[in-house]
C-alpha cells in the first residue's frame, strides 16, 4: 500500500465497507430469524453511510452494524477538546459501529467501533470493543478479553493491558460510581507507523465475531422469566445514561450534524428506571454490580 497520505481514506473506507459486510451477514445468518434494513444516506456537508438494523429478530431484539464515510470543514468539539491545535480543521471521519441489545437477558450486550479521522495535517484511529452483560459468566468475559488480547498481542504485548485499562476508565458511569459491563479494549488518537496502526485497527475489527458468538452460541438457549427481564431493562437504563452522557462517538455524530437514526441506533428499543432500587444481597443480579462490574483481571479469572 503507497504511504501517500491521500490513498489513506479510500483505503481504511474499502476495509470498513468488507467489515460491514461481514458482520451483518454473519449476524444475519446467527439471528436465524430476522433480517437486516439498510439506509443508504447522505450528509449535506459531505460524505455518507450505510446504516444497517435488525428488529425484532429471534435472537437480537435490536441490533445495528452502521459504516460512514463523512467530511466536514470543521472538526467538531468532541474532537477538537483533545486536540485543540486541530480546531478549525477540515476532516474525514470513516467507521464502523455496531452494538447488539439480544432478547435474552443471558446474552449481553455488545458494542464496537473503529474509526479513522483524517484531519489534514493530522491523522488518527480508534477503537474497541466491550461487553455488557446483565448476569455474570467468568468464562464469557474471559474470552472475550482473551480474544482481544490476542488480536492486540500480534502488533505490541503492550498493547491489551494499556487498551485495557483505557476501557476501564472510559466506560465508567462517574454519577453512578460503576462500570458499564466487564470492559475490553479502547483506543483512541493512534498515530504513528501507519502500517501497524492501521493493522492494529484491523486485527480489532475482525476478531469482532470470535470474540462474541461463541458467547451467544453459549447462552442464547438460557430459559429466563420476569425477573430477568426486567433487571436487563434497568441495565439498560444504564446503558442509554452512558450513551447520551459520556460517549464520544455518540457527541461526536451529533456534533457533526450526522443522521440522527443512525447515531441513536444504539439505545435499546426498551430500557426501565426505578427510584433508588438495589438488587437483593446475595443474588445473581447482586453478584454482578458487586463482583462483575469492577476492574478484573479477566484474562487470568476463574471459573465462576
Amino acid at each position: 500500500m503507497s504511504d501517500d497520505s491521500l490513498d489513506r481514506p479510500a483505503a481504511v473506507e474499502e476495509y470498513m465497507r468488507g467489515l460491514q459486510d461481514r458482520i451483518s451477514g454473519a449476524l444475519a445468518e446467527l439471528d436465524g430469524g430476522g433480517t437486516f434494513r439498510e439506509d443508504t444516506w447522505e450528509r449535506p456537508e459531505g460524505g455518507g453511510g450505510r446504516t444497517r438494523v435488525l428488529e425484532e429478530g429471534a435472537l437480537i431484539e435490536r441490533g445495528g452494524v452502521n459504516f460512514s464515510a463523512v467530511h466536514g470543514e470543521r472538526l467538531p468539539e468532541s474532537a477538537t477538546s483533545r486536540r485543540p491545535e486541530l480546531a478549525g480543521q477540515p476532516f474525514t471521519a470513516v467507521g464502523v459501529s455496531l452494538v447488539l441489545h439480544p432478547w435474552n437477558p443471558y446474552v449481553p450486550t455488545v458494542h464496537m467501533n473503529v474509526r479513522f479521522f483524517d484531519a489534514g495535517t493530522a491523522w488518527w484511529f480508534g477503537g474497541g470493543a466491550d461487553l455488557t452483560p446483565y448476569y455474570g459468566f467468568a468464562e464469557d468475559a474471559r474470552h472475550f478479553h482473551r480474544t482481544l488480547k490476542e488480536a492486540c498481542d500480534g502488533f505490541d504485548p503492550e498493547h491489551y493491558p494499556r487498551f485495557k485499562s483505557w476501557c476501564d476508565d472510559y466506560f465508567r458511569i462517574r454519577h453512578r460510581g460503576e462500570m458499564r459491563g466487564v470492559g475490553g479494549i479502547f483506543f483512541d488518537d493512534l498515530t504513528g507507523d501507519w502500517e501497524d496502526t492501521f493493522g492494529l485497527t484491523r486485527a480489532v475489527g475482525n476478531a469482532f465475531l470470535e470474540c462474541y458468538v461463541p458467547i451467544v452460541r453459549r447462552r442464547r438457549d438460557t430459559p429466563y422469566g420476569e425477573r430477568e427481564r426486567q433487571w436487563q431493562l434497568l441495565r439498560r437504563g444504564r446503558y442509554v445514561e452512558f450513551n447520551l452522557v459520556y460517549d464520544r462517538g455518540t457527541l461526536f455524530g451529533l456534533q457533526s450534524g450526522g443522521r440522527t437514526e443512525s447515531i441513536l441506533m444504539s439505545m435499546p428499543p426498551q430500557a426501565a428506571w426505578r427510584y433508588d432500587w438495589q438488587p437483593e444481597p446475595g443474588t445473581p443480579e447482586a453478584e454482578l454490580v458487586e463482583s462483575f462490574l469492577q476492574p478484573r483481571d479477566w484474562v487470568e479469572a476463574n471459573e465462576g
